[in-house]
């Protein structure tokens, strides 16, 4: 797959994906998703299908995407080989208990269900992670931006899982965004880092348009500005492929505004108090997944 630049970014060239996809519930994510693919033309609506037990979230995914809609999960794995299950961990017993010992070999899972690890999953499909009798299964850490087409995803294959399903998760993942693939341990990383991090880049955004509404700019001068820094910084360091702190460097001339400011932060700790909330999150996601 390859990519070049154009004037909103990287711009990736994508294949259609041929096969068949069923979305174990239709909400906002798996919406987002389905969206993004049939956009990018990855997937037609005619090869999408989603099931969802509330009528209101499978009309509105059926809208937005123009896919069929199924009656129930065992439905969309007699009809689709390759599913994404994207319900809410609270309800992911009631998918094992529908579809315990009804996927095979034939079927790839991709799971975006946060704290549900491959073993997990396997045990509620009615096999073990390296049974070569289960489906085959792929954990993906996504991350809210999915919703406006630039999520960053990471994921962890299973013991079974093929080179096919990897370029196939890989595809899928980054028609939205970017994707890279990690050893399933270091998932809770990825939840701590990409997955809580539009959290901790809201906070800075606030923060920034709150500082310049108290110099006095009108409070949607300055959420604008504050956010069009946000995502320019961000674009220059995806496009030049520098070191942040290369570039931090450039715009910080000696005795000048920014290394006043910078001063400033660096005084306050912030460069650490992000590491450590990254820290934190990881640490939090490691426990919800132990049940704690």
């Amino acid at each position: 797959m390859g990519e070049r630049f154009g004037n909103g970014g990287i711009v990736r060239a994508v294949e259609m994906i041929c096969t068949p996809l069923g979305m174990i519930g239709a909400g906002q994510m798996a919406t987002a998703l389905a969206r993004g693919w049939v956009q990018r033309g990855v997937l037609t609506p005619a090869r999408l299908a989603a099931s969802d037990p509330s009528e209101t979230a499978a009309q509105c995914f059926a809208e937005q995407t123009g896919a069929r809609l199924l009656a129930d999960n065992r439905q969309l794995a007699a009809a689709c080989e390759t599913l994404l299950l994207a319900v809410k961990p609270q309800h992911v017993q009631e998918v094992f208990a529908e579809l315990h010992g009804q996927l095979g070999p034939r079927h790839l899972v991709i799971s975006i269900v946060a704290g549900v690890t491959l073993d997990a999953l396997a045990a509620g499909f009615g096999s073990s992670a390296g049974e070569a009798a289960g489906p085959r299964l792929v954990r993906v850490m996504s991350n809210t931006p999915a919703l406006v087409g630039c999520a960053a995803s990471a994921y962890a294959l299973g013991p079974t899982a093929t080179d096919e399903d990897d370029r196939l998760v890989q595809e899928l993942l980054t028609a939205v965004g970017t994707a890279c693939r990690v050893e399933e341990r270091l998932l809770d990383a990825v939840t701590g880092l990409s997955g809580s991090g539009p959290a901790y880049l809201f906070l800075i955004i606030e923060a920034l348009a709150d500082g310049g509404t108290r110099l006095g700019l009108p409070r949607q001068v300055a959420m604008s500005l504050a956010v069009q820094t946000v995502r320019g910084a961000a674009e220059l360091v995806q496009r030049s492929g520098e070191h942040p702190a290369v570039l931090k460097d450039r715009v910080a001339s000696p005795g000048g505004t920014t290394l006043a400011g910078l001063a400033v932060l660096e005084t306050a700790g912030v460069r650490g108090t992000l590491m450590a909330a990254v820290e934190q999150a990881a640490r939090r996601a490691a426990e919800l997944r132990a049940g704690g």
